[in-house]
């Protein structure tokens, strides 16, 4: 290649590295910044009390979560910049780093145990917890399966059940944690997944009931699952033991009315109401701020939701099948999770700890959901551009010496 043909490519990357910087979808920046900043504001207000007495630093989780934020940023734009095709062949390899990090939970030094659950692993600072790097991960898995086995999923059960088996290995592992809100949660993006994937709706109806009787079974074997699944349908039976995080939580929506009690003046919090800056901050957001913004939230939410499936949709159209089934798996997984964690908190679902998206405290939550809107918004740019397909002119073009394929 000549000098002068180096220094056009140059040239040209740095373009398309400044209009990859413009290129940004206001329908998904907007709605996730919106929930970032609401979030960090609100963990500092929902944990201020619990720092100051366990720390003895008012904002020890504010300041914490603010690097978790910058953390997720920097890795969102690394993520922003990485072309599809190259997560698409990493898939294969991302399902088997999900099971050997499963895995490592159980190297005694490693796995770190908290409040009887061995979801962290200790790397140094930082404690991972690995059922939020899976999640993406079988995500990116299923994508590139999908495009793969295509018409085996159509048409036979055994493409249909495959993944599915991967998927139950995953689980078996996570409820040695144990993590059942994990379980269901991918369980749930897979199911869908494979639904939108072209699954027949016979084989996808009686592994839905198969799956159902089995996560059934889990919840009876376990007291403390079946306690979960049941207190929720009437709180107040024993609102001082087990419906006593319920009925803290409702007497927060009650006491937020249309507008609030003001920021910063919730009561629930003042260690009434257990995890309220990570599983139950969307309970202290409509004492504070009332259902006003309770309801903007939710309506945040369905925005990216809606929109990521119709990045799904417009890829699929474009014949772009791995980009269009990461599109809609990462949709489901923001969408299911988000709609669990504000049906827990107002009382219509049971009990699970799973942290609201982008928004509640912790690490690896926020840092792995900036990844996902990265990987949404690389999925918008190259559809609505068609980067793909010029980028594979350019390559048959460079192979054979000439401009056209």
């Amino acid at each position: 290649m000549s000098l002068q043909a180096i220094r056009q490519d140059g040239v040209s990357a740095s373009a398309d590295q400044g209009s990859l910087l413009l290129s940004l979808d206001p329908w998904l920046v907007v709605p996730a910044v919106s929930l970032l900043m609401l979030g960090l504001v609100m963990v500092g207000s929902a944990s201020i009390s619990m720092a100051e007495q366990k720390t003895g630093q008012p904002f020890y989780f504010l300041i914490r979560q603010s690097i978790y934020v910058c953390m997720g940023l920097g890795l969102a734009w690394g993520v922003w910049y990485l072309p599809m095709r190259l997560w698409q062949a990493a898939g294969p390899y991302l399902i088997m780093a999900s099971v050997l990090l499963l895995l490592l939970l159980f190297v005694p030094g490693l796995g770190r145990e908290v409040n009887g659950s061995l979801r962290w692993l200790a790397l140094g600072p930082i404690n991972l917890q690995v059922s939020e790097v899976v999640k993406l991960f079988v995500v990116v898995y299923l994508a590139g399966y999908l495009l793969r086995h295509n018409e085996a999923v159509r048409n036979q059960a055994g493409g249909f059940l495959r993944p599915l088996a991967l998927m139950v290995i995953l689980s078996m592992l996570l409820l040695l944690e144990p993590d059942f809100g994990a379980v269901c949660v991918m369980m749930a993006i897979a199911m869908g997944m494979m639904w939108l994937g072209g699954a027949r709706l016979l084989q996808f109806f009686l592994l839905g009931l198969g799956m159902l009787g089995m996560l059934g079974m889990l919840a009876v074997a376990a007291p403390y699952r079946m306690a979960r699944l049941t207190t929720f349908l009437n709180p107040w039976a024993d609102p001082f033991d087990s419906g006593f995080q319920l009925t803290q939580a409702l007497i927060a929506f009650g006491r937020g009315e249309w507008l609030g009690v003001g920021l910063g003046s919730s009561v629930q919090k003042l260690f009434y109401l257990p995890e309220a800056h990570t599983d139950f901050l969307f309970a202290v957001i409509a004492e504070e701020l009332g259902l006003v913004a309770a309801v903007l939230v939710i309506i945040l939410f369905l925005v990216i939701v809606l929109r990521a499936l119709y990045i799904g949709q417009r890829a699929e159209k474009q014949e772009e099948l791995f980009m269009a089934y990461m599109a809609y798996g990462l949709g489901i997984w923001i969408g299911l999770q988000a709609f669990i964690n504000i049906g827990v908190n107002m009382g219509v679902l049971p009990t699970k700890g799973l942290t609201l998206p982008l928004m509640s405290y912790g690490g690896s939550s926020m840092m792995v959901m900036c990844v996902a809107m990265a990987l949404l918004l690389r999925i918008e740019y190259e559809t609505r551009t068609g980067s793909v397909r010029r980028d594979s002119v350019v390559r048959v073009s460079r192979r054979g010496r000439t401009g056209h394929v």
